[in-house]
């Protein structure tokens, strides 16, 4: 829309007498339209200096705003990238424990109802005693080594069980042969138990097991969840202010876990971590797009397969990180234009030629430090050095 005086727009293409436009254009109201011929476009700047300033402020403009227009798009689909992997971090455990639950109340169910049918048995203070060391004797028992191991045990308790006319043994089986069991506990709870009272007290054990298990299941994805929270909070920099004493590691942790969506299945992450590494004078939530770009940058280079190497070290004035691939490389006349703006290696539709820009304007103009690469075949590195304290 060209309601602004010295806006313009079809500049580039006018230089070219045989370039065609790739858009057209409609008026929303009645205005006045001035046709000039591409050479007396060129004569004009040539012969009036003023033309030419004009010129050279709209196409400085035009520029900008398409630059401008780029990096939104760049950071946008750099969120959704993260969100869509944070969701998928998140389903997991979420749905772990959603179906743990589930499970816990079908176990609740079984606990009770055994209780009640010990009760009518008319079981001994002393019995029930009996009983619970029988169950923490499971809970502290080492578990079966390999799967083949496990299986043949729980078909030889399972024959147990059958001959002994429980029921559910498919269900009891099983479960007390992952906790431990073997032919001599259930001979000594046979010895605790004769009669009706063996079914419902090898069911109440089998119920407190595995609402043991399920509640440990749901204790760990709860864990994890809190962990993925804390790790966007770091990451984002949520509650904290925007230049601070700032933890590296830290930072490096959370981007890993923001982009653990991208490390699984072929990418083994090394971590060399400087001991007793020092803060720096920041602004971490830039700094994690730095790491974002290099971690992501690096991985594509592999094609998801190979080794990621995070490294730290400090000097005592600096604090440098390296972040380095196992992939085919940069061939030196890419590696020299790695950090130019919107030149990139990737396919159309993969890459803007941003994110390296977007890194060194980072690092250098925001925090006063360096960024360079060193690359051959099997071993590219990112060398990022920034100093403790900023000028």
């Amino acid at each position: 829309m060209m309601d602004v005086p010295g806006r313009w727009a079809g500049g580039f293409r006018a230089w070219d007498e045989s370039s065609v436009y790739l858009a057209t254009g409609r008026g929303s109201e009645e205005g006045r339209l001035l046709r000039v011929p591409a050479t007396a476009l060129r004569r004009l700047y040539a012969e009036w200096f003023p033309f030419g300033v004009h010129f050279i402020e709209g196409l400085y403009g035009t520029v900008r705003r398409v630059e401008s227009t780029i990096r939104q798009r760049e950071a946008l689909a750099t969120l959704g990238t993260l969100s869509a992997g944070l969701a998928h971090e998140i389903n997991n455990p979420a749905a772990a424990a959603s179906r743990a639950v589930d499970a816990l109340e079908d176990a609740s169910q079984m606990l009770l109802a055994s209780v009640g049918r010990l009760s009518r048995t008319g079981i001994t203070p002393a019995q029930f005693a009996g009983l619970e060391a029988l169950r923490a004797d499971l809970t502290t028992t080492a578990s079966v080594p390999d799967t083949l191991a496990l299986a043949d045990l729980e078909d030889l308790l399972t024959d147990w069980l059958s001959e002994r006319n429980v029921e559910r043994d498919w269900i009891i089986g099983p479960t007390l042969a992952a906790a431990g069991a073997d032919l001599e506990w259930c001979n000594r709870a046979e010895s605790l138990f004769n009669g009706p009272a063996l079914d419902p007290a090898l069911e109440w054990v089998t119920a407190a097991l595995s609402m043991e298990k399920l509640l440990s299941e749901v204790r760990e994805s709860t864990r994890r969840v809190s962990e993925l929270v804390a790790a966007v909070k770091s990451y984002s920099q949520m509650d904290r202010g925007s230049r601070q004493n700032t933890d590296v590691v830290e930072g490096l942790e959370s981007t890993l876990v923001m982009l653990g969506h991208k490390l699984r299945g072929g990418v083994e992450i090394v971590r060399e971590y400087s001991d007793n590494l020092p803060s720096i004078d920041a602004y971490p939530g830039e700094l994690n797009q730095v790491w974002t770009n290099l971690i992501d940058n690096a991985v594509d280079a592999m094609n998801g397969v190979g080794t990621l190497r995070v490294a730290t070290l400090s000097d005592g004035a600096n604090v440098t990180v390296e972040i380095g691939d196992t992939g085919p490389g940069l061939a030196p006349p890419v590696a020299k234009r790695a950090f130019e703006a919107f030149y990139t290696t990737k396919d159309v539709g993969r890459g803007t030629g941003l994110g390296l820009d977007i890194a060194r304007r980072i690092v250098v103009e925001r925090h006063g430090g360096t960024i360079d690469l060193e690359s051959v075949p099997g071993r590219t590195v990112f060398r990022v050095c920034l100093p403790l304290v900023q000028a």
